[in-house]
């Protein structure tokens, strides 16, 4: 089978996407200015002995030549040895995998609830193009998608959390509960609600615009008012015609959000102290635990670089056409 050269180009390109992540991921706790002592031992750097500071060096090899620092990093991140958070008195690659499936379950929710709100409202305005519905969504959506995500995200607390005393106002789970089966999977859903609502109604903006904009592109087509004239039915343009188009730039604006929103809902997360990734980041920051952060980062990374990854490749089910291109 003869390989098509674009895509084995995309394929490279990816590649070279991913050792730029993992060379950046090695530089950037090293070019920050200062001691790496201040990130590992804090502001208790002054405090500690020659001794102690060497020990504290060649415990994360930081006393060695940059490409021996290099060459270990390199066989530490295919083994997965990524070392011990000393924040958190854990091995880090543990860390990771405990706090990544509460951020893909919330993020993914989000985008669910998000993508099918806005492809809604989007359309609905789209129809009403110029009207009082599609002014008043406009504004609506503008408004909503310009808070801040943790005044929002207290504002809810502060109503559903504090005054109505509805909704759980911190964590993923009620802690020394005893919760099992049902009970526990309510109690999880629960304490959801509030984090799950804020970014949805921060991220339904990005699908609205995109599916009005998009939708309106497609319906003034040569091609959308050939088929009127030939008398295709509505069923036919309307799915096969409109729809199936304007998804396309949708679609591209939704698998982006799947790798950004793992990795930018550290504020949310941290509003309401959820245990996910980006709590974790954060955790990571304000402990100066330069590993944790470093690793947490990589995965973040390489998770943006996957989901855009699968929407090259699932763009070639919406748009056969683009077989030919890629």
């Amino acid at each position: 089978m003869r390989t098509n050269p674009r895509r084995s180009l995309k394929a490279v390109q990816y590649l070279l996407l991913i050792w730029f992540v993992v060379l950046v991921n090695f530089l950037l706790p090293r070019i920050l200015p200062g001691s790496p002592l201040m990130y590992l031992a804090g502001e208790d750097v002054g405090q500690l002995s020659p001794v102690e500071r060497k020990e504290l060096l060649s415990r994360y090899n930081l006393d060695q030549t940059l490409p021996v620092q290099f060459a270990e990093y390199l066989a530490d991140l295919v083994t997965l040895q990524w070392g011990r958070s000393y924040s958190q008195n854990a091995p880090i690659i543990t860390l990771i995998r405990n706090r990544l499936p509460w951020t893909i379950v919330l993020a993914l929710m989000s985008i669910a609830f998000s993508a099918a709100i806005g492809a809604f409202l989007g359309i609905r305005a789209a129809i009403n193009r110029g009207k009082w519905p599609d002014i008043y969504l406009l504004l609506t959506v503008s408004f909503l998608g310009s808070l801040p995500a943790f005044w929002l995200g207290m504002l809810l607390i502060a109503v559903f959390g504090v005054r109505l005393n509805w909704l759980p106002l911190f964590g993923a789970y009620t802690a020394g509960s005893g919760f099992t089966g049902l009970q526990k999977m309510l109690d999880i859903a629960m304490h959801m609600v509030l984090p799950l609502l804020t970014l949805t109604i921060l991220s339904v903006g990005r699908y609205f615009m995109t599916m009005r904009y998009s939708l309106i592109e497609v319906l003034g087509e040569d091609y959308i008012i050939l088929a009127k004239a030939k008398g295709l039915p509505d069923r036919i343009i309307r799915y096969k015609y409109i729809m199936r188009n304007a998804l396309l730039p949708f679609f591209t604006v939704l698998m982006m959000d799947l790798g950004f929103v793992l990795s930018g809902a550290t504020v949310v997360e941290t509003v309401f102290a959820y245990p996910g990734l980006g709590r974790l980041m954060f955790e990571a920051v304000a402990a100066r635990d330069y590993l944790l952060l470093q690793y947490s980062f990589f995965v973040s990374a390489l998770l943006v670089i996957l989901f855009n990854y699968l929407a090259d490749r699932l763009y070639l089910y919406l748009d056969p056409r683009l077989g030919e291109e890629t």
